[in-house]
């Protein structure tokens, strides 16, 4: 049932008969005093005419004008086949809308007089509201003593409004067109609720939705909008737009003007010509033609969108992630194995070298062969841990050592040239946490800033270092920022994830994983943003 619906056509108010026929609800009440006005809108509606006695009427009148072509028409040939219900006044009429919902038949149109004796037509279109918001309301009056705005203020905007009296024709376009409307936003809603359902990866759902959206900045007619994501502190992230919004309009203003309205999550509005609407972290943004207001539903359908879209990107990121940990376990059972089995050979190392200085062996490289044979086994730990999401164990710390120590360059790094490394600040900073954990967080990220330095051959590369204790906030901050050309933005969100990488040589996309896991298990935090480079922020928990 999802992929029919997903594949199925909107239908166009230009699309053939046969569509319009058969494939569209077409339920039509009339509520009107007067038996005349209602028999007078079915006859037009729903002509008792048979083909026959048209034939007959069409070959008598080509003998009258002597010419062969049909003179006649049968304008019902090309109208929905419309099925009408009457009633006589308000609360009839709102009887036979509760009775075609709880038979899940609903109108798509109701015609309706001012006019009437008991309820009015704006008592009987507010009692319908109650029940029934999406049918289309046709007012049919020949007195104009309510203002199209009171009305519009009262019942909402998806109202029509037109005055007897009427013309046979004005009578079928007005029911096409809001039959036509009605079903329009009927099918788009219906695909707009399944993209919550889809299961589908990032790029399939990004098209998607894009699609869909595109279809519905046409029914709200504007060529622009843009969904993203709008955090509390105001910075925005792109997810997709449609139209030159980006070119025509400056986003920074657009946010500036959001800052100063007061919005509900879940809550639409429109100011000037701007739409906005937020659901948890997602925002779309539509920029309408100036003096436009949306209808009602037109509203309702774009909230519609932006919670299902919110869902499913959620539901497409929670599916992603199940599957790399399904990978990373299947990758992760078989490395683990192989490094179990070559972690005791490593850790051998230490045991030859120790024996060689008995042996009064005496080399600088005896020193050397320790500590690489050393980072090699806690790689390996850490690697294991990682798979494993072992605990960590805390003790107090110097975190200048543990800078210190975790940017040591190694012999790769001093064969292509030193990088420096400014570190600011000078107390040493005592820190509860696991030594070989925070040591590997420090390393990957310089390692990644090295690497991306001399990959893009950046002239006067650094990196620096900074550290500080908040006793205040009891947090303790570390970033770690070079000025290389920063993180591509088509990663960026996803740099911590397993497998994601920036096409280095020889990077494996668990790096940055790690140092995100290693992070996350002290209870603190890490962000990365762009600004003349790549900067990393981690929060840990001091006291």
């Amino acid at each position: 049932m999802g992929g029919q619906i997903l594949t199925q056509k909107l239908p166009d108010c230009k699309s053939g008969a046969n569509f319009m026929k058969e494939n569209i609800n077409t339920n039509v009440l009339v509520i009107d005093d007067e038996e005349i006005v209602r028999d007078n809108i079915e006859e037009i509606l729903v002509p008792r005419r048979n083909n026959q006695e048209f034939d007959n009427i069409s070959i008598a009148a080509s003998v009258l004008f002597d010419t062969e072509k049909p003179i006649l028409s049968n304008y019902s040939s090309n109208i929905p086949n419309f099925v009408v219900s009457k009633a006589s006044n308000g609360m009839e009429g709102l009887a036979r809308v509760k009775q075609s919902l709880d038979s899940h038949n609903p109108f798509a149109v109701i015609f309706l007089d001012m006019r009437m004796p008991g309820w009015d037509g704006l008592e009987t279109a507010l009692e319908i509201r109650k029940f029934d918001s999406r049918v289309e309301i046709i007012f049919v009056t020949a007195y104009s003593d309510k203002s199209i705005d009171e009305i519009v203020a009262q019942v909402g905007q998806n109202i029509g409004y037109h005055c007897k009296p009427y013309a046979s024709e004005e009578i079928i376009q007005l029911a096409t067109k809001a039959v036509s409307d009605y079903n329009k936003l009927r099918n788009l809603e219906k695909l707009i609720e399944v993209i919550s359902s889809t299961s589908l990866n990032e790029i399939q759902l990004n098209s998607l939705l894009r699609n869909i959206l595109d279809q519905l900045a046409t029914y709200i007619e504007t060529d622009m909008a843009l969904l993203g994501k709008l955090h509390d502190d105001f910075s925005y992230e792109k997810v997709f737009s449609i139209g030159a919004l980006e070119e025509k309009v400056n986003l920074q203003d657009l946010i500036e003007k959001v800052k100063n309205i007061s919005l509900m999550k879940e809550e639409i509005v429109q100011f000037e010509e701007i739409v906005l609407m937020r659901m948890d972290d997602y925002t779309i943004f539509a920029i309408l033609k100036r003096n436009q207001k949306l209808k009602t539903e037109k509203l309702y359908l774009l909230k519609l969108f932006v919670q299902n879209a919110a869902r499913a990107i959620r539901n497409a990121e929670l599916h992603e992630k199940l599957l790399q940990k399904e990978k990373l376990t299947a990758i992760g059972s078989a490395l683990g194995m192989v490094m179990h089995d070559l972690r005791s050979p490593i850790k051998s190392i230490k045991i030859f070298t120790d024996q060689l200085r008995k042996e009064n062996v005496q080399s600088g490289w005896l020193d050397l062969i320790d500590v690489s044979s050393n980072q090699a086994s806690e790689i390996f730990d850490d690697f294991l841990d990682f798979i494993k999401e072992t605990n960590i164990e805390k003790q107090p710390l110097s975190l200048n050592k543990i800078i210190e120590d975790a940017t040591q360059p190694d012999e790769d790094f001093q064969n292509k040239g030193v990088i420096p490394i400014h570190k600011n600040f000078h107390q040493d900073i005592l820190v509860s946490g696991d030594e070989s954990k925070l040591r590997r967080v420090i390393a990957n990220i310089v390692r990644n800033a090295m690497d991306s330095l001399y990959d893009n051959k950046v002239a006067n590369p650094a990196i620096e270092i900074d550290a500080s204790a908040n006793a205040d906030l009891n947090q303790l901050t570390i970033t770690i920022s070079d000025n290389g050309p920063g993180i591509p933005i088509e990663i960026q969100k996803n740099i911590f994830e397993p497998f994601v990488t920036r096409k280095k040589k020889n990077g494996t996309g668990l790096g940055l994983a790690i140092v995100h896991q290693f992070v996350h298990a002290h209870q603190g935090e890490i962000s990365v943003r762009n600004n003349n480079g790549a900067i990393f922020t981690i929060v840990l928990p001091w006291k």
